[in-house]
């Protein structure tokens, strides 16, 4: 946007915007502060006569603002945010507008301490004689500007009970506190797999503090949970984020008892970067070197071995805390300790045994994530799901309504005094009773969470059907050879062979960690494929649970990377394999390699490690888990 120019000199930018009459038609004007000077316009001769501006300076201010609006063209919205001040730490977009302005409204002089205090060439002898007047005031606590604004107090929310109770992680929190006693490079890292409870610990360390179960050094602690899209957020103009970063840093070191938290601590290599400016890293590292600010960061080994350890002079800032995934028996532990807190959200009684339940149904049908946070949603959303269902919630729900409003009509009714209402009273009493009766029957029974709702939900994340998770697999088992029998005839060897495999998967005598595999050689129509079909019907309930792969699609050299995906470099690198991809999204499935013999050997490479290893690595490093399949080739050699 080009500034608009005086239209009396045609030469400063115009500040003063006029409307006047003239011939009957409305004129709008606007004047540089010099023009208007010089018209006498009542308004701006007051400011500037109240400032005790000369020529000279009106000059200096207009040369200036001229030069600095040079540079706003394609600038559409100018945001009036705190951003714009000169408050320490702050950039302002328009130094001279302060500098005009800045001694009204009871602002404080511009050669002024930052404390609002006045520097020894202001102070006169009133103030040097204080003290003999009276008692030196203490100075004011400082205030907590940017960290009030881009964190979140951690330990305030302890102290008021907002955050879950951390179960456990007793090693690794030991570790943190270690490391924070340091005197430099004091600044864990805990770096460890997506839902293994990192944040958590960061979340432990403010409760430990809030209830000063710490080390003495640490008592006086708080813990600041750094909110990095409110930090990057509005910075438009070059500076800003940098000049934020710089306040927010100083306030830490002033204030001294901070520990500043960043979840998803690979963030800050690339916030607030751009051409001629800095990172929110390389700002922070100096402070990070000297100890001046404390930083726990958490993130995953994926992110921090492309993010941080790129950085060498910001890894040796950290110190790495690995945070394993827990034990069954460790998540166990935490489920039981958090339980309480889904039991009051949802009003559901979580058993203990439950507990245990939840672990180790989501340990063998959820491959893909780690514990206790798998564990947890399935408790989480098995609980919403009876929760909805059950109709006494919905009752217990409108009936406190009634009584709060059967309350409210009483409260109103007792307050009217010119008019009796006794019979409407009585019939309030009698309905509140009866509500109040009924409600704490609802509450003294509320519904249980069942192994069937923590199936109903592994059902609907993997597609395994409920009764094969809930059944007891042994009895079924024990009836699959006669079951295949209704549909193959006289392959009596091979369906045998079949069930005793996976009867022996299924109670724990097969390596773990391996698919139960065969090899299927006859001739052709003997029912070797529909053998497999039956298999993967009678065990997963559904025909689309079967993976056919014909090996006369896979006999060339190149034909593996439609298994595994395309190796980086080449053609269809961002599109996964045929066989990982699938294995990924339904990992409970039966896999037919039909002809198997005509598969190139490097094709037969990958099905081995499938075979050995029950895992395979994808062309992007995902490790893809074969254990729950069922592998079958058939050859007619």
């Amino acid at each position: 946007m080009q500034p608009t120019l005086c239209s009396r000199c045609k030469k400063n930018v115009a500040v003063i915007f006029i409307t006047r009459l003239e011939g009957g038609q409305t004129k709008n004007e606007g004047l540089c502060l010099k023009c208007a000077r010089e018209l006498h316009i009542k308004p701006v001769d007051d400011v500037i006569n109240k400032m005790g501006l000369s020529d000279e300076e009106l000059d200096g201010l207009t040369s200036e603002m001229m030069e600095a609006l040079g540079n706003a063209e394609g600038l559409m919205d100018i945001e009036n945010s705190d951003s714009d001040t000169d408050d320490e730490g702050k950039t302002a977009t328009f130094p001279f507008l302060n500098r005009l302005f800045g001694n009204m409204g009871g602002q404080k002089p511009e050669n002024s301490a930052p404390g609002g205090e006045l520097t020894p060439a202001q102070s006169g002898p009133e103030q040097g004689g204080q003290s003999q007047q009276g008692p030196q005031q203490a100075p004011p606590r400082p205030k907590k500007k940017f960290l009030d604004n881009y964190c979140i107090n951690l330990t305030d929310r302890a102290r008021q009970g907002k955050l879950d109770a951390m179960i456990g992680r007793e090693e690794e929190l030991e570790r943190v506190i270690q490391i924070l006693n340091r005197r430099q490079k004091n600044n864990p890292c805990l770096i460890g797999e997506p839902g293994v409870g990192k944040t958590a610990i960061a979340e432990g360390l403010a409760q430990r503090i809030a209830l000063g179960q710490v080390p003495y050094k640490l008592r006086d602690k708080e813990v600041y949970l750094l909110d990095l899209t409110a930090l990057v957020a509005g910075t438009q103009f070059r500076g800003q984020f940098e000049s934020r970063m710089k306040g927010l840093i100083e306030e830490i070191r002033k204030t001294g008892n901070i520990i500043l938290v960043i979840d998803e601590v690979h963030n800050i290599v690339g916030a607030g970067d751009a051409e001629g400016s800095m990172n929110a890293a390389n700002i922070l590292k100096p402070a990070l070197s000297r100890g001046e600010i404390q930083v726990i960061g958490a993130t995953t080994f994926t992110e921090y071995r492309k993010h941080i350890e790129k950085d060498a002079a910001l890894e040796r800032r950290f110190q790495p805390v690995t945070v394993a995934e827990p034990s069954i028996d460790d998540s166990v532990r935490i489920l039981e300790g958090i339980a309480h807190y889904y039991e009051e959200c949802h009003q559901v009684r979580i058993p203990r045994e439950m507990c245990r339940e939840a672990v180790v149904l989501s340990e063998r049908y959820i491959t893909d994530r780690y514990l206790p946070d798998k564990a947890i949603d399935l408790i989480d959303e098995a609980c919403s799901d009876v929760n909805l269902k059950d109709s006494s919630l919905a009752r217990i729900d409108a009936a406190q309504k009634e009584i709060d409003d059967l309350n409210k009509e009483r409260e109103l009714l007792l307050a009217d005094t010119e008019n009796e209402h006794y019979e409407r009273l009585a019939v309030i009493r009698t309905t509140v009773m009866q509500l109040t009766d009924e409600l704490n029957a609802l509450k003294a029974h509320p519904p249980e969470l069942t192994r069937e709702n923590l199936a109903r939900v592994i059902e609907l994340w993997t597609k395994i059907p409920a009764s094969t998770i809930t059944e007891d697999e042994f009895e079924r088992l024990s009836k699959l050879g006669d079951r295949l029998r209704e549909h193959i005839v006289g392959q009596d060897e091979a369906i045998d062979a079949v069930c005793a495999a996976i009867k022996r998967s299924r109670v724990g005598l097969q390596a773990k960690r391996k698919p139960v595999s065969f090899i299927f050689v006859g001739g052709t129509g003997v029912g070797k494929t529909e053998l497999v079909k039956r298999l993967a019907e009678d065990l997963f309930n559904s025909p689309e649970s079967l993976i056919r792969l014909d090996m006369s699609e896979f006999m060339e050299k190149f034909s593996v990377s439609r298994i595994i995906g395309s190796p980086p470099g080449y053609v269809g690198y961002d599109e996964a394999g045929q066989l990982t991809e699938k294995i990924r999204r339904k990992p409970y499935s039966v896999i037919l390699f039909d002809e198997i013999e005509k598969a190139h050997p490097d094709v037969l490479n990958v099905l081995l490690q499938i075979l050995d290893d029950g895992q395979i690595t994808d062309a992007h490093g995902r490790k893809v888990n074969f254990e729950n399949t069922i592998i079958v080739m058939t050859s007619n050699a």
